[in-house]
């Protein structure tokens, strides 16, 4: 029998600025990243500009955990940035915490990043033989060693030259001089959004995180966009010629949270949609459709809908529970899904169960989930997903494993549903979900293979040299 692992793709990160002068921008930008916690829990950090020099608080833990009242206080300034990053299994490194922040001829400068260079290894070896000296493991470093590199006449030319050297995933934050700036990649594959607080302007990963501030929401930041934020407001510049968009997917199907908008595209009602496609593509006579919190949620409620069949709260998540914890022994391995969720007997006993979650990776949480319902008495567990089997990597930005952990690289449907114990398995088709998100201007890389930006083989190698997503 395979042994795949975990089931659920490691988060991105997080990032969010704010230019506002007459705010406390320390204690905003904490407010944002709380609001962004989900999207990484491994650090979290803040920097601040007075508009000479940069001050910078960061450290390994939730933001909750990383700062206090008198750190946040200590903050001065009338700019800041800030960085959420997710968590890793390896290299747990308050190195590699973000916002970076440097000393170089022009000044200070900081920066904070999500995404993930796909040529970053290349990058790294030619700054490496023209002298540069690198103090991390991730490739944020490599875009800051560029922008110093070309950074001769005006900061905004030197930011348009870096884009040009970059290929990947990349939404970009840095403070510098007097200015905030926002970049996003040509192919928009991560999020960035503008929100306007009075008038001041911040920018964000998500659009949850405006709403936290009370800042209003403005739009997203165009692909191949350089934003810049200053005295005089909102300026736009367009630093690379925008391309085929190719937003990422997995934002809509578990990533990002329910109540922030995308690209125009509300996440909870995207996911409302995956369930009535879902309720087309594989419409099932059953007693009940339950959904594994709370990624599932919206799909379930969708699917109930569309076919009449009663939702209820089948499995109860503990709360207090975040997606990281002290991990069970081996031995004990079982109360870790038991940590997070429970099934509720009541609710389940004697009934013919549809469940459905936003993905399966590598198998064996969603074999714990299908038992423990059986256990409370279902009479069959039927497994619908709202996303198309995840069979290939992400070299974008999700922490996926090497594709032969993939237990859809391994294994085909029925075999995925044997492996599971489900009586029944559906998976949402790649045009149904194009349906449900109403566009087709989305990356399906982790579906089909099929990869929007090139990839370096340097980059593919294992063991080269471990450059870490952020």
């Amino acid at each position: 029998m395979f042994e795949f692992g975990e089931d659920k793709l490691k988060d991105e990160c997080g990032v969010f600025g704010i230019y506002a002068p007459d705010q406390e921008v320390a204690r905003l930008t904490y407010y944002g990243l709380y609001a962004l916690q989900h999207r990484g829990q491994e650090s979290a950090g803040i920097a601040v500009s007075d508009g000479r020099s940069i001050t910078v608080h960061k450290g390994m833990g939730l933001v909750s955990e990383v700062f206090s009242d008198t750190i946040v206080d200590r903050l001065k300034g009338k700019m800041a940035i800030g960085h959420v990053r997710y968590s890793t299994t390896g290299s747990s490194l308050l190195a590699n915490a973000q916002p970076l922040v440097v000393h170089y001829q022009k000044g200070m400068m900081a920066l904070a990043h999500n995404g993930n260079l796909t040529n970053a290894l290349e990058l790294r070896e030619e700054l490496g033989k023209n002298g540069a000296v690198f103090q991390t493991t991730i490739d944020s470093e490599v875009i800051i060693n560029l922008i110093t590199r070309y950074r001769r006449d005006s900061l905004e030319d030197a930011l348009v030259k870096t884009m040009m050297d970059l290929r990947g995933a990349y939404a970009l934050v840095i403070l510098a001089e007097d200015k905030l700036f926002g970049l996003r990649d040509p192919h928009g594959v991560r999020p960035l959004c503008i929100g306007r607080l009075g008038d001041r302007f911040c920018l964000a990963s998500e659009s949850c995180a405006l709403d936290t501030i009370g800042a209003e929401f403005v739009r997203d930041v165009e692909p191949g966009e350089i934003v810049v934020i200053d005295e005089e407001g909102l300026h736009s510049r367009q630093g690379l010629t925008r391309t085929n968009r190719s937003s990422c997917a997995f934002e809509y199907i578990y990533f990002a949270r329910p109540d922030s908008t995308i690209d125009q595209l509300n996440v909870a009602e995207s996911r409302r949609q995956m369930g009535i496609e879902l309720a087309r593509e594989c419409p099932i006579d059953a007693d009940l459709v339950i959904a594994v919190p709370d990624s599932g949620t919206a799909s379930a409620l969708g699917y109930a809908t569309a076919l009449g069949i009663p939702f209820g709260e089948g499995l109860i998540k503990n709360r207090y529970v975040g997606r990281t914890f002290i991990q069970p022994t081996q031995a004990m391995r079982e109360v870790g899904v038991r940590l997070k969720l429970n099934a509720n007997t009541s609710v389940l006993k004697d009934k013919r169960v549809i469940m459905i979650d936003d993905s399966i990776v590598r198998g064996t949480t969603s074999c714990k989930l299908v038992d423990m319902v059986k256990k409370a008495g279902a009479k069959e567990v039927h497994f619908l997903i709202s996303s198309p089997p995840v069979a290939y990597p992400c070299y974008y930005g999700i922490d996926t494993a090497e594709r032969e952990k993939l237990i859809a690289n391994q294994l085909d449907v029925d075999g995925i549903r044997k492996y599971i114990g489900a009586d029944s398995l559906h998976y949402i088709s790649e045009e149904g979900l194009l349906r449900a998100l109403g566009m087709d201007t989305v990356c399906l890389a982790c579906f089909n293979g099929t990869y929007p930006i090139p990839v370096s083989t340097l980059n593919q190698r294992k063991n080269d040299f471990e450059i870490q997503k952020c």
